[in-house]
């Protein structure tokens, strides 16, 4: 069904109630763990939002917006811009595709991150469609409310098991009036902890992306995607990539290559640029990697996030004991190094064997990445959200407690369990 606003969507769930059929909402249907694909057999309506895509109101003195939730990211990036205002969730590559009741259904995080905070992190207030029809408005534009339960965070990132959000009122900011990009090539992901700290200490909260790669992936850039070039004479290991944002329009340039000069010798090449079409090669480099590893062929995919200062031993401790488990494995390692994300994925080089891997070791994989993940206080899902691939496995790692107050919530706003069956828990 394609509801066209939220009176419709109300009138659909209450129908769907009263026949007991169940309701699996959808957005732009980019998700990575099925959040919201139907189960395998029962009665559900796929309840589609993709036609409620108005921009409701832009107050741009208050710094928010109010949008249905079927609008596309890159249609809110442009509102905000023509409004000389920025929206920072950092999701460029998909983002002409997804929508933003499914950004805030998975808390999607992104590169801007660090700076930003993730989509959570950027809502103000919100429209939802409860299980039994009714609607709750919470479109507050409110900077500060302290009348209670900020019951909008229940629906953000409970991937549409409590409730269908049909609208949000988001934050802007103000457009960055400068931008410099350093790539930065390191020896190993330990400099690029220490290095990161060292950045933030330097440049302040100018300091909008810290992102890491690894030698693997850029070997599958330059195989797989045309224009794409060395950043430098030499190949290194890793690489980072570096983004300062400043609210006035003096360079950030000279303050980012300071930062990197006085890092010291452990900085092995780097290039710093204010030239937007310089930087969007470096950026090219890292938007390009899932692409690339899906013109290699399938790959075993981890998600994770630690505590930043743990990365570094996450990547090392990691890659060793799957290197020992299965021989030969190819770690492609990258992500949101600021803010703890990495995106860690196995696979065999060549196509008969990795068939073969993918097929029968996928769970063994999982449990080795997993457990690692768990000794340094992790999360096994930093961004991509549980849907129906993690919602058993994450019974093994999260609190007994944690998954019981979920339960508890879960029964009492959806009783029937109709809205999104078989997602999360």
């Amino acid at each position: 069904m394609f509801p066209s606003d939220t009176d419709q969507v109300s009138d659909i769930v209450r129908l769907c109630v009263s026949r007991q059929v169940s309701i699996v909402p959808q957005g732009g249907n980019t998700s990575l763990c099925g959040g919201g694909v139907p189960l395998k057999g029962g009665r559900q309506v796929v309840l589609n939002l993709s036609r409620m895509n108005r921009i409701r109101a832009m107050d741009a003195v208050n710094y928010t917006m109010t949008v249905d939730a079927g609008c596309k990211l890159a249609a809110l990036y442009e509102a905000a811009e023509q409004a000389d205002r920025l929206f920072p969730l950092g999701l460029t590559a998909i983002a002409p595709h997804c929508e933003i009741g499914g950004n805030l259904s998975t808390n999607a995080g992104g590169i801007g991150v660090l700076r930003y905070g993730s989509a959570r992190d950027l809502v103000l207030g919100l429209e939802v469609v409860l299980p039994d029809g009714r609607i709750w408005h919470g479109l507050r534009r409110l900077r500060k409310d302290n009348t209670g339960y900020d019951l909008k965070h229940l629906f953000i990132g409970a991937e549409g098991t409590l409730g269908i959000i049909t609208a949000a009122v988001l934050k802007l900011f103000p457009r960055p009036q400068a931008s410099a990009t350093a790539c930065v090539a390191i020896g190993c992901p330990e400099v690029a902890v220490r290095l990161l700290a060292h950045i933030r200490a330097h440049c302040g909260q100018s300091l909008s992306g810290f992102e890491i790669i690894s030698r693997n992936c850029l070997d599958l850039v330059f195989k797989h995607i045309e224009d794409t070039h060395e950043p430098f004479g030499t190949k290194y290991e890793w690489y980072l990539l570096i983004k300062l944002d400043d609210m006035l329009q003096a360079s950030p340039e000279i303050a980012l290559r300071c930062g990197l000069q006085d890092f010291g010798e452990e900085v092995l090449a780097f290039g710093v640029s204010a030239d937007s079409t310089v930087s969007e090669k470096w950026w090219q480099l890292r938007k390009n990697i899932s692409e690339a590893q899906k013109r290699e062929g399938l790959s075993i995919k981890h998600d994770v996030a630690v505590p930043v200062s743990l990365v570094a031993e996450f990547i090392a401790r990691a890659s060793r004991e799957l290197s020992c488990a299965y021989p030969g494995v190819r770690i492609v390692a990258f992500g949101h190094m600021g803010d703890g994300n990495i995106h860690f994925n196995a696979s065999m080089p060549d196509a008969g064997q990795n068939r073969a891997f993918i097929g029968q070791q996928e769970h063994g994989v999982n449990r080795l990445v997993y457990e690692v993940v768990r000794e340094l206080c992790g999360s096994i899902s930093a961004e991509h959200g549980l849907g129906q691939l993690k919602r058993e496995v994450i019974r093994d790692y999260k609190d007994p407690l944690e998954l019981e107050l979920m339960r508890t919530v879960k029964q009492a706003f959806d009783p029937s369990g109709l809205m999104n069956p078989g997602k999360v828990i």
